[in-house]
This record gives C-alpha cells, sequence and structure tokens, in this order.
C-alpha cells in the first residue's frame, strides 16, 4: 500500500457506490485533501436503491465490541446540529431498551456496564421510569430499562446528500446511474474501472475510468461485485427485515411539526425483537421476530431493472405471515396503536456477515483496492472517517482486527457457509448473547488429527476459524474432587465454563498438561532475502541462530500493534511464522519481495503443547534426543524422533511451565498424540483444554492479541516492550515509537475474594468513586486463577491508576468488586519453572 499523503502528485479515487458509506468516505477523503475524487452511482442521486434508502436511521452506540461502539458515536458526532433544506439530520431522542423478562434485565445491566466502559452515557431505569421516558408505554409486564440520552435517529438519505455535497465542494465528482462492470489492473495494481450508462443502449461499449485507488462502496451489491469483478467469495448476505407503519395515531396528530418528526426515544423491546420510533403522527415498528430470509445477488434488483420500473431494489414486499405477530405485540405494548389500523410496509434488505462486523480494509494482492462493505448507518460516518485515515494516511487510527474482511479465512468461506452463518447472525441480533458463545452453525469444517481422541475423552468444542477447539474434557471430571478448593461462578458467568478447567490448569501446573495447537496458523517464509523482509516487518531481532525462536510483534507505521507472532529460525532463509489468522498472512503477503515465498503450513501440519513440571520426563520417554535443558535451552527449536514420528521441537510455554511445542505433519499426528498419552499416564499427564490454557496464561501475563492489545496500542504501553529490538536498522514503525506518548497501560489486577468473577469489558472505576465520577478504565480479559485462588483481570487504565497497590473496583452487572493493581506476572516471576 501507498501513504497517499506524501505522494507528490493528487490520486485519483474512484468510490463505487453513493449509500451512507459512499459519500462518507467522499466527504472525508475531501476533507484529508483528496481533489481527484468520483463517485460512481449506479443509481440516481440520494435515494439510490440502496439500504441507505430505506434504513431507519437508528444509532444506538452500546456494544460489546468497543469499536464499533466508537465508530457508532463518531457518527453521531459528525451529524449532529447539520441540516438539509431546513431539515435535521440527526436528532438525540436517545433510545430506551425495556426488559419483560429476567434474563434480559440481566443483560440490560451488562449493557449498562459496557456503555460506561466505552464512555457513552446511560442508565438503568425501573417500569415508572421507563413509563415517563415514552408516555403511553404499558408497562405492566416490563421489569426495567436501559437508557442511552445520547443516541440518535439518522435521516439516512439526508445524511448521503448533506456528506456528498460537502465532498462535492471540496473537489468531489459524483456520476449518477452509471454502472461499474470491471476493474482494471496491471501488475497486481489497480488502473481503474470499467462503466457503462443505465439503462445502457444496447451494444453500449464500457468507458474506462482511469484511478490509482478504487474503493467498493456497492452495499447489496458487494458480494456479486467482488464474486464477478473481484473474483472472491465476501462473507456477506443481503437478509431481509419486516418493517410496518401504523395509520396515524390520534394521540400523535398535531404533536409534531412534520419537519420535527418525532419526540419520545427510539424504543427496543428485545424480548420481542422488535423496535419503534415515531415518525410524525404514525408509529414505525420494526421486526426481527420471524425466519431469516437470505436475499442472493440476482435476488436485488438490478440498476437497469430499478431505472426501467422504479421498484425499489432493497424493499421487496412485506410478508405479513412474518410480520403479523410483531404487530400484535406491538399494539399490546402501546396502547395507542389499539385502535389504530395498519397502513403498509415492506420487507427491507440489509446486508449480514458471519459475526455482525463490518467488510472493511484493502483487498489482497491488488494495490489500491479496497472495500467498505456491510455498514449500516449506525456506523457509516464512522466507517468513512476510519476508511479515509486508512487510505491517505495508512493508519486507521482505531483497532480494525475485527473489521477487516481478512479475517475470515478463505479455507472456510463458500456460499453455504456466509449463508447459515449470517443467518444465525440475524437471528441473535435481538438475542442475549454470552461473550464466550460459540457459534451453532456449520460445525466440524476443520478438525484436527487429535479430534476422534479427543472425542472419546468427552471434549466440549467451540469453534475458532473454522476449527474445532477443545474448551475441557469431561473425562477429567474426577480431577475436580483432587482441588483444595473447587471455583464457584454466578449463573452467567458459568455458561460454557466447567471447573473442570481448573482441574486441568491444576494438573498443568502440577504434573503435565497436553494441549491441541493445531489452529494456531503457520507460516513458511523462505527464499532470497527471507531474513531482511522479516527484519524489515517485525520488532524484534530474528536475524539469530538457526534453532532460535523470537517474540515479536508487527506494528503499523504509526507504532501501533497490528499483531504479534513467534519466528524460528529453520535455516539461513527460512523461518516458521506463527500468526493470529488469515490476515497476518494476507499483510505479510502484501509487502513480500518475488523471491521470498509465504507457505501456509496450518491445513497439513499439527501441534501439541506439552507443559508440566513432568513434560521433560514424558518426552525423554519417546526420544533417544537429547531435551535437557543445556541441549534445547528456552526458546530454542530442534527436530526431533519422537515415538519414530518426525517433530520440530519448540522450548516455548504460553501457559508459563517447562514444555515444548510439539509440531508434525497431519498424517503423524495420531500417532504423536497417542504416543505422548501412553508415556504421559505414569507422570500424570492430562488432556487440557482452552478454558484451562486461558487462565494460565493470565496468571503468567501473556497478552492476546485481539482481547488485550490492539493497534490502538503500543508496545510500551501493552507492556511488550522486551520484544522490540535496539537491534541497527529499521523496521515498520520504530520511527513512530520514538515519539510516541504513553496514554494508556495494560494493567494485572487482582479482585478480592475467590468467587469474584468478570469476563471481560467491564468498566474499572476509582475505589470509592461516586455515580457520575465514570469509568476510568476497562476490563480486557479475566479469569479465575486455580494456581492463587483469585480472579485475575487485565484492564486499560491511565498510567497514573496503573502502579502497583493501587485500589480500583471493576462494576459486575452494577455489583462493585474491589480489585488491586499487582506487579507482573504473578506466577513464577523468576522465571524457574520454565528455566530448567
Amino acid at each position: 500500500m501507498t501513504d497517499l499523503s506524501r505522494l507528490d502528485h493528487q490520486p485519483r479515487i474512484v468510490v463505487i457506490g453513493l449509500g451512507v458509506v459512499g459519500a462518507a468516505l467522499a466527504d472525508e477523503l475531501t476533507q484529508r485533501g483528496m481533489r481527484h475524487v468520483t463517485v460512481l452511482e449506479q443509481g440516481p442521486l440520494w435515494e439510490t436503491g440502496g439500504s441507505s434508502s430505506h434504513a431507519p436511521g437508528f444509532v444506538f452506540q452500546t456494544s460489546p465490541h468497543r469499536t464499533m461502539s466508537l465508530l457508532a458515536r463518531r457518527t453521531l458526532d459528525k451529524l449532529d446540529g447539520q441540516k438539509v433544506d431546513g431539515q435535521w439530520l440527526l436528532k438525540r431522542l436517545g433510545g430506551l431498551e425495556i426488559a419483560t423478562t429476567p434474563e434480559r434485565l440481566h443483560d440490560l445491566s451488562r449493557r449498562n456496564g459496557l456503555a460506561q466502559s466505552w464512555g457513552i452515557a446511560s442508565r438503568l431505569v425501573d417500569p415508572d421510569e421507563c413509563a415517563e421516558i415514552w408516555p403511553g408505554l404499558d408497562t405492566s409486564g416490563v421489569l426495567g430499562g436501559f437508557h442511552t440520552p445520547t443516541d440518535g435517529v439518522v435521516k439516512s438519505v439526508h445524511a448521503v446528500r448533506w456528506q456528498a455535497e460537502r465532498a462535492v465542494e471540496h473537489g468531489a465528482r459524483l456520476v449518477p446511474r452509471t454502472r461499474v462492470v470491471g476493474v482494471t489492473r496491471t501488475g497486481g495494481r489497480v488502473t481503474g474501472v470499467e462503466v457503462l450508462p443505465v439503462p445502457a443502449p444496447d451494444g453500449a461499449t464500457p468507458e474506462h475510468v482511469p484511478a490509482d485507488v478504487v474503493v467498493a462502496c456497492a452495499g447489496l451489491w458487494g458480494p456479486g461485485l467482488a464474486r464477478d469483478l473481484l473474483g472472491f467469495e465476501l462473507p456477506m448476505m443481503p437478509m431481509e427485515h419486516c418493517f410496518g407503519l401504523s395509520a396515524p395515531v390520534p394521540g400523535l396528530i398535531g404533536r409534531h411539526d412534520v419537519l420535527d418528526e418525532a419526540s419520545r426515544p427510539m424504543l427496543r423491546h428485545q424480548d420481542f425483537s422488535l423496535y419503534l420510533r415515531e415518525y410524525v403522527d404514525r408509529i414505525g415498528i420494526g421486526a426481527y421476530r420471524h425466519r431469516p430470509m437470505p436475499v442472493e445477488p440476482d435476488g436485488v434488483a438490478g440498476a437497469d431493472e430499478f431505472a426501467a420500473t422504479g421498484v425499489h431494489p432493497a424493499m421487496h414486499p412485506l410478508t405479513w405471515e412474518d410480520f403479523g405477530p410483531s404487530w400484535d405485540e406491538a399494539r399490546r405494548l402501546l396502547p395507542e396503536l389499539r385502535d389504530v389500523p395498519f397502513s403498509e410496509g415492506f420487507n427491507g434488505i440489509f446486508s449480514f456477515t458471519p459475526d455482525g462486523g463490518p467488510m472493511l480494509g484493502p483487498v489482497a494482492g491488488v494495490d489500491g483496492l479496497w472495500l467498505a462493505q456491510a455498514v449500516w448507518v449506525t456506523q457509516s460516518a464512522g466507517v468513512g472517517q476510519v476508511m479515509a485515515d486508512w487510505i491517505v494516511r495508512e493508519d486507521p487510527g482505531v483497532d480494525t482486527h475485527g473489521l477487516e474482511y481478512t479475517r475470515f479465512d478463505p479455507a472456510v468461506v463458500s456460499r453455504d457457509w456466509t449463508r447459515a452463518r449470517a443467518a444465525e447472525a440475524y437471528a441473535e441480533v435481538y438475542d442475549v448473547v454470552h461473550p464466550q458463545a460459540s457459534t451453532e452453525v456449520q460445525r466440524g469444517l476443520r478438525t484436527s488429527p487429535f479430534h476422534d481422541r479427543q472425542r472419546e475423552l468427552g471434549a466440549v468444542f467451540e469453534q475458532a476459524n473454522g476449527w474445532e477447539r477443545p474448551l475441557w474434557f469431561e473425562a477429567n471430571a474426577p480431577l475436580v474432587d483432587a482441588l483444595d478448593r473447587v471455583p464457584e461462578r454466578d449463573a452467567w458467568a458459568a455458561r460454557h465454563w466447567s471447573p473442570i478447567a481448573a482441574a486441568e490448569a491444576h494438573a498443568t501446573r502440577t504434573a503435565v498438561g497436553l494441549y491441541d495447537m493445531t489452529p494456531l496458523s503457520r507460516l513458511e517464509v523462505s527464499g532470497p532475502g527471507a531474513t531482511a523482509f522479516l527484519q524489515g516487518l517485525t520488532s524484534n531481532d530474528v536475524d539469530r541462530s538457526v534453532g532460535r525462536v523470537v517474540y515479536a510483534l508487527l506494528l503499523d507505521d504509526a507504532g501501533g500493534i497490528r499483531s504479534d507472532v513467534t519466528v524460528t529460525r529453520l535455516g539461513p532463509e527460512r523461518y516458521l511464522v506463527g500468526t493470529n489468522g488469515h490476515r497476518d498472512r494476507v499483510y505479510l503477503e502484501s509487502r513480500c519481495p518475488d523471491a521470498v515465498r509465504i507457505t501456509d503450513l496450518t491445513a497439513g501440519t499439527c501441534g501439541l503443547g506439552l507443559w508440566g513440571p513432568r513434560a521433560r520426563d514424558v518426552l525423554e520417554r519417546l526420544t533417544d534426543d537429547d531435551v535437557s535443558h543445556e541441549a534445547l535451552g528456552y526458546f530454542r527449536a530442534k527436530q526431533l524422533r519422537v515415538a519414530g514420528a518426525d517433530v520440530l521441537a519448540m522450548r516455548v510455554s504460553y501457559v508459563g511451565e517447562l514444555g515444548w511445542e510439539l509440531w508434525t505433519t497431519a498424517d503423524q499426528g495420531r500417532r504423536l498424540w497417542d504416543s505422548l498419552w501412553e508415556a504421559g499416564a505414569p507422570s500424570g499427564l492430562v488432556a487440557g483444554g482452552r478454558r484451562a490454557f486461558h487462565s494460565l496464561r493470565l496468571e503468567k501475563g501473556y497478552r492476546a492479541y485481539g482481547a488485550d492489545i490492539s493497534r490502538e496500542h503500543s508496545p510500551a504501553e501493552a507492556g511488550l516492550g522486551f520484544a522490540v529490538s535496539r537491534r541497527a536498522g529499521d523496521f515498520v514503525g520504530r520511527a513512530a515509537l520514538e515519539d510516541r506518548p504513553v496514554r494508556r497501560r495494560l494493567a494485572c489486577l487482582t479482585l478480592d475474594g475467590p468467587d469474584a468473577v468478570v469476563l471481560g469489558g467491564e468498566p474499572v472505576l476509582v475505589r470509592g468513586a461516586g455515580p457520575g465520577e465514570g469509568a476510568v478504565g476497562y476490563v480486557t480479559s479475566a479469569d479465575q486463577s486455580s494456581t492463587l485462588g483469585v480472579t485475575v483481570a487485565y484492564a486499560w487504565l491511565p498510567p497514573e491508576l496503573a502502579e502497583p497497590g493501587r485500589a480500583l473496583e471493576i462494576e459486575y452487572f452494577g455489583r462493585r468488586l474491589p480489585a488491586t493493581v499487582q506487579s507482573e506476572p504473578l506466577v513464577d516471576p523468576e522465571m524457574s519453572r520454565i528455566l530448567r
């Protein structure tokens, strides 16, 4: 990628699509000095025919995902106070979410905690306050509510127009009724697009529009564009969603000026998957309580059909059998609707993805080609800002790991997979979703050679990137009785968890555990210049002796952590790189010189973590090679023969115990497992799952990318300064580190009391702070420690509050739990357990 802000000429930028995202991006690009911006829209201006043209425009800021909340806030802040033809673009009506079940009321408390963590004004309210906030609400079945006074509703068509016209004022060009039919490229770089007018006369020849940068903001048409013009499957599925309007409500007639439109907040009745808002003198009702209705690309009307018929492509006829129950529930909830007939409605089409996040970022293998897809009005202006910073300066300024489309590995992406996962995401829009829940569809896509053995041990699995990963093993249940104290959890924290995990962690600390590491992505980087290539991208010195393992960071140009990796030197110009997934591979390939080869080894290899004080006893029974500390020291790697299998033994430990990662080819994996299992029996070997793994790594202070650290954080802030080499020579992000201030720190806290449990996302407060003083930080990840008998939590805090001994509180479902900042690591700070 090229930093456009450093070019000595103005790049030609083409944006495909003038919905809320395309308009926001064009505006933000011109605000950053880009003057040759062309927006190609296949429909008419403003009401273009996509989902932006009918979206209700709700902007609820509170999300479990911090970045999504930040993008929603940016959208509100940008559009606040703006007008088109005297009409507002944004009205901060506030939001009210009500609970009619104890489970929902409990979840609203969690959402209130998330709002505090992300700095969003919010409060929990009782039924009487709900009735005050929304006069006329039937609160007979309401148990409470969650009020967010700064949330708002956006008039999406006006938002498109205001941002697009502002872009034009700064030099952008808008070209309506023009369809992109091709993307041209030369030598791996985009050169422009080919277009036809809408409608196109018979035999029309496409016109070439040259461009240095092309950004697809095609909305509902994005999957078809990616498949037909870009040559890859985009994991995104348009879905129908029922929406209806009542006839005029007598009590609302004359209450609002037509331009004023609404006074009561946006109302969500999530126990019935229902939302409501005022539209002048009518009530709009949105229904998610119906079957998922996916729409294939050919089910969305094209530009020619839209031009010929005028039928809105993103609005299908209302299916009453799906909407009817929601209409009945709306009338029960709002007595003012009980004598009012239904007026009209439609099935609006919106974009859904397997995890509910957008599809952003540079397209792999084509320099200058970008995506900004699957973005709702809620995050639209914020996404425009992030994309403009990303394109112009190569610094999006926010954590993007959950936004980039490359987070999905092509090894699992298919039409069937996308359809099933998007349908699940649709069904979960208003569900109470536990943060540790795993998908229930498209399971078993990827399994390690140990999968059958794990099932025999009663493994309880989760899914990650298509891989089945054991959480714990029911065969280890008898080990719970041997614990000095069995940990307890409340009902919420106990979901997707078992005390067996504590027993597995204890067994790993006291004997030896066997962990499946196969889902860890592994790349071989080789060929002339491989060393120089990795030296230029990683923060640590990888030019070490053959057999050396190095922990390093991949930084962005601003010094933020875009990933962390392990780099093992296998030969003079051959390395094994352990990464955090497909997006790391794409990043490395985007900067890889021609002579260097990057080969993904993940599918054809497998690995086991053998860790614990008796790990060496087990391994020595299976190999004639010397595996003593002197022969195979910490952070060293060596090829061994283990029970006849050819194994790469890496002396590293993510759980803080003596041991190795043992890697071999997939065909020898079953033999490796069986041999270790048999040899480990005299030493008390147990199979360990991800829950034990997670607890052990927190005890040792090891960071998890995407949970604890992201590109918003510098190595110094994250406590990873040791991974930044002082070597001569440059690497990406090094220059920025010299001037980057430390604005916060990742701190280790322990909670007072063995059963005080938090899971992540909770607000951190100064101990004794009053109700209005607000959060000073937030928890990234946490778990109970079977070794120490306390809960360990990591949290981002201001530097002055991250000092050991500082007394703080963590709010968990409205309860303030005392916590104290600790020196880290909590377990084995002398490293005596590992270095032996």
